[in-house]
């Protein structure tokens, strides 16, 4: 008869030695230490005291445990119990004396630091599959109940901050992200700018040629589409992207405008939308609404293109729309593809920005658990590393439904797997019982194979200062 009890053993005792409950971890320091990031966060803080930890190296190892799924300062000692997988960790009260003691040149090292490695990790594989990369622009809201420094009432009518990020949308990563106050506003044409300007510092170098304010279209090597929602809607981000030879597909209003002009649209003038698969998508067409709004304010070949669709159940419809019995959206863009279907497409799976910052969050940006604002952005940045380095390693080194499996996933499955060291601790006995212990010995081998193989060199503009 099988036993009704939960679990199996009778007798639990505290004698083994030399275990670790997150082998896996070691999978992730290794696309560190091989992408450079390690030593990048080293002389990035190298100019901070130092007593018996290197700034640096703690760093380094809070990443680390972000990444793990550290939420407070105080979940870093996860690492420190487990000297095995990362050494000797800094204390409580260090760890928060190295994060108080950074100020603006760590954070440009910081940012130097990340834009060097991914210059690696792309070479290695992680990098965009084309020639073209997509940069999308969004912001989050980071709630808190405590009265931290620029927390301030939401738009949502929560408490906290409003970060502003921008993502590579087609390699899932964190490029640039700027700490704002909680009542910043959505559509703030300079934030839009000064994290489009971090995003492009934190490229390679071959995907930042051509795109500094006032380069010629020729010097251009790869090409860039600014991508955002409606918030991003502001001339001067449009003229920003022509400025620096970048595409663009933004979001736009529903206005008085694009209402007279949809009144001026036949029914036989629309044209379906599709799906993902080039597929029909049921009750969703598109139509574009150029030559019907006046767009003189905008730059030259600016294109307006509007969506309807049959509401989903508690779609939130303005008036219009229930007039209609549809549900409109636009954006504008200055691509001249006559696909306006493909463009429509293009532009909602911008969606896959919500992804990223979800991610993200999972990745300790839920919390930001400081009251100084310095202190803050310190810790929003090494939560974009953390992500950035779940990402790499599993692009770079996984295959099948891993490869875009969330940091959730991958934590439960390989971050999460028991091992025993060795006496001398150079040598990680991972549990044979566990199913994808194979998996992720094999990605340890392919990521270091990746990076052994790599025939190019890191430029040196790489470490060019942001």
């Amino acid at each position: 008869m099988e036993s009704t009890r939960l679990a199996s053993p009778r007798t639990v005792t505290g004698n083994a030695e030399g275990l670790v409950s997150r082998g896996g971890l070691v999978w992730l320091a290794e696309t560190a230490d091989l992408c450079g990031l390690t030593a990048g966060l080293d002389d990035a803080f190298a100019a901070l005291p130092r007593r018996h930890h290197r700034p640096g190296r703690t760093m380094a190892q809070m990443m680390l445990a972000l990444a793990d799924g550290a939420t407070a300062l105080s979940d870093i000692a996860v690492l420190r119990n487990q000297p095995a997988i990362a050494g000797r960790v800094a204390s409580d009260p260090t760890v928060w004396r190295t994060f108080n003691a950074v100020g603006p040149t760590e954070l440009r090292g910081l940012a130097r630091a990340r834009a060097a490695a991914r210059e690696l990790a792309w070479a290695a594989g992680a990098g965009p599959d084309g020639e073209e990369l997509v940069i999308d622009i969004d912001a989050t809201i980071v709630t808190t109940k405590a009265d931290k420094q620029d927390a301030a009432p939401t738009y949502k009518r929560t408490y906290g901050h409003h970060p502003l990020l921008a993502m590579a949308g087609d390699c899932d990563e964190v490029l640039a992200g700027i700490m704002r106050p909680g009542n910043a506003g959505a559509n703030t044409a300079i934030d839009h700018i000064v994290v489009l300007d971090q995003a492009i510092a934190a490229l390679p170098a071959e995907w930042r040629a051509g795109h500094r304010r006032g380069d010629h279209a020729d010097d251009v090597a790869k090409e860039l589409v600014v991508r955002a929602d409606s918030a991003g809607a502001s001339h001067w981000l449009a003229e920003d992207c022509r400025a620096r030879n970048i595409s663009f597909s933004i979001g736009y209003q529903i206005d008085e405008r694009v209402r007279d002009g949809l009144l001026h649209v036949d029914d036989d003038t629309w044209t379906p939308a599709t799906d993902g698969n080039g597929n029909v998508r049921p009750g969703a067409e598109v139509v574009e609404l150029t030559d019907h709004v006046n767009l003189d304010a905008w730059p030259n070949g600016t294109r307006l293109i509007v969506r309807r669709e049959t509401p989903h159940p508690g779609a939130q419809l303005t008036l219009f729309d229930t007039i209609e019995g549809k549900r409109h959206t636009a954006f504008i863009t200055d691509d001249t593809d006559d696909d306006i279907a493909g463009l429509e497409l293009f532009q909602r799976r911008r969606a896959r920005a919500e992804n990223v910052i979800r991610d993200t969050k999972a990745c300790g940006l839920a919390n930001l658990p400081f009251d100084c604002v310095v202190n803050n952005e310190t810790w929003m940045n090494l939560c974009f590393a953390a992500h950035d380095l779940i990402t790499w390693a599993r692009t770079i080194s996984l295959d099948g439904p891993l490869r875009r499996a969330t940091p959730k996933t991958i934590r439960h499955r390989l971050l999460h797997v028991a091992g025993r060291t060795t006496p001398t601790g150079r040598t990680l006995d991972l549990d044979r019982t566990w199913p994808w212990t194979p998996t992720l010995i094999n990605a340890i081998d392919r990521l270091r194979h990746a990076f052994a193989s790599l025939t190019v060199t890191v430029s040196a503009s790489a470490h060019a200062a942001l």
